[in-house]
């Protein structure tokens, strides 16, 4: 893969170098891993929502949503199907196991060992969705989907924060996010074209269609270079050296290199980073590796991302009207991603947070006190033209807010917080807990908007709150700051700083 062109150049942070071409490159491949987990998030919805589909897999749901009974009155219910949810959130369930196997894989073999494994896992998934013919072998290809998140979701954040130089750290990793935003507009258009196909089998092409972005991670993944900090890792010092000059466009690369040498001998001290990882000078990587992905899946958006199609249906759109609306959710997130990709480095990461918080929050509130208005507790009634399209875009405003700000904050924090001992198990925290709780929701959505109703949108508003509380108070701010200076960050904040021993903040190990 040729590339070396400057397109920035100066200092970056305390280093040399600056931004090339050859790591625009490689960071633009390496984020395409976001396509599978976006691709599959926006399909799952659609085509739950196909009566083919249902029919084939879940006949119960598709004769409760179409009969017509007295409980099909009742328009909260009607999808209130727990192997129906199953189809969705068995994949969190296998990428939050597989996670954990990525993590040793990624520190042993590398990033892009584990982008390649779970790109062909992926890809055997997609294939035996598109062809499965019973519910047993529709949920193993699900698991198989879900290995291939949990690599891709360990391996490409860290891939990206260890690739970008400090300044331009945040808008590329959250290249990761915009694939998967790509992915949910793509499988939003996708579901929406196929539901006209006759015969059946439209749904087996959204399914299957899922191998394309497979591909690109697993071919993509054969040509990418490894990281310095990778490289380092398995003891090549001269290898990691050139690979460095190459990424940052300079020979004079020694300080940046002497630091991720440091990093490195002392991430080799550590013989149990697991173990390591709850020591106190590590609690503030903990916690937001643990609380980040939490609060991202507790905002309520897969509530929006997965079952959109499904939940406009329930609120009285039509089949062609649902997932026409699902596709221009797809599209706002697609737009408020590269809004962040824009700003994040311009104006940090706690603006973006903060503001995307109390968005979401207005927007929860009044959905909520909509679909409370209109269909109240009996889940009888329906939405006039006028209500219907302001619906949609109160949720397209809040989906706007979440793609500026939770969607790839949550990612980029957690990636970059982490000092390289412990920064594979960090990232493993990340994504478990992320899958844990999309697992959570996934599985539990359809069945608390039936018990629930409308006050569901006012419980995940209140997360909001919670959760924009706590990074007012607790995220210490790391635009610009190298990925390997992050204790000293810590070692400055008013709370964690008492965490930090004063020999891991000072810089005595090695300079700047």
């Amino acid at each position: 893969m040729a590339g070396g062109g400057f397109i920035a150049q100066g200092p970056v942070g305390n280093y040399n170098g600056g931004l090339t071409t050859f790591v625009v490159i490689t960071c633009i491949v390496a984020a395409m891993g976001g396509l599978l987990f976006g691709y599959d998030i926006g399909i799952s919805g659609g085509v739950t929502s196909m009566d083919d589909f249902l029919m084939k897999f879940f006949p119960a749901v598709y004769h409760r949503t179409t009969d017509g009974s007295a409980r099909d009155n009742n328009q909260y219910c009607k999808y209130d199907n727990h192997l129906l949810t199953l189809f969705t959130s068995s994949l969190y369930l296998a990428a939050l196991v597989a996670s954990f196997f990525a993590s040793e894989i990624t520190r042993v073999f590398g990033r892009k060992v584990s982008m390649f494994l779970g790109g062909l896992s992926f890809l055997i998934g997609a294939i035996l969705n598109g062809i499965a013919m019973n519910i047993i072998v529709l949920i193993i290809g699900r698991i198989l989907l879900g290995v291939g998140v949990g690599f891709a979701n360990q391996s490409v954040p860290v891939y990206l924060s260890e690739m970008a130089p400090a300044k331009v750290r945040g808008a590329l990793n959250i290249g990761f996010q915009v694939a998967i935003t790509i992915g949910i507009l793509v499988a939003n258009f996708v579901n929406y074209g196929t539901a006209e196909i006759k015969g059946g089998w439209g749904w087996r092409v959204s399914l299957a269609l899922a191998g394309v972005p497979a591909l690109f991670m697993t071919i993509g993944s054969i040509f990418l270079p490894d990281t310095p900090n990778s490289i380092i890792e398995r003891g090549h010092h001269e290898e990691a050296k050139r690979m460095l000059q190459k990424i940052r466009g300079t020979e004079n690369v020694d300080a940046e290199f002497e630091d991720l040498i440091a990093a490195s001998e002392a991430a080799q001290k550590v013989q149990q980073p697991w173990k390591n990882m709850f020591l106190p000078r590590y609690r503030p990587q903990l916690v937001i590796c643990s609380l980040i992905p939490f609060f991202q899946q507790i905002t309520g958006i897969n509530v929006i991302m997965f079952y959109a199609p499904v939940l406009f249906k329930t609120l009285g759109f039509g089949n062609k009207a649902s997932l026409m609306s699902a596709a221009i959710t797809g599209v706002v997130i697609v737009v408020g991603t590269f809004v962040s990709v824009a700003t994040v480095d311009k104006f940090g990461r706690k603006a973006l947070f903060i503001e995307g918080g109390v968005q979401m929050i207005i927007c929860q509130i009044a959905v909520g006190v909509m679909i409370g208005s209109k269909f109240g507790l009996t889940g009888e009634g329906s939405f006039s033209k006028g209500e219907a399209n302001f619906l949609v875009f109160l949720i397209c405003a809040y989906v706007a807010a979440f793609s500026w700000s939770w969607g790839p904050l949550g990612w980029l924090v957690p990636s970059e917080i982490c000092p390289l001992e412990v920064r594979s198990p960090g990232q493993a925290i990340n994504v478990s807990v992320n899958m844990l709780f999309t697992f959570i929701i996934a599985q539990g959505f359809l069945s608390m908007l039936c018990h629930m109703k409308f006050g569901l949108f006012f419980f995940f508003g209140g997360f909001v709150i919670l959760m924009t509380i706590f990074v007012f108070f607790f995220l210490p701010e790391t635009k610009n700051v190298p990925i390997e200076e992050m204790n000293r960050l810590m070692k400055a904040h008013w709370f964690w700083g008492k965490y930090i021993p004063d020999e891991e903040a000072t810089g005595d190990k090695h300079t700047a």
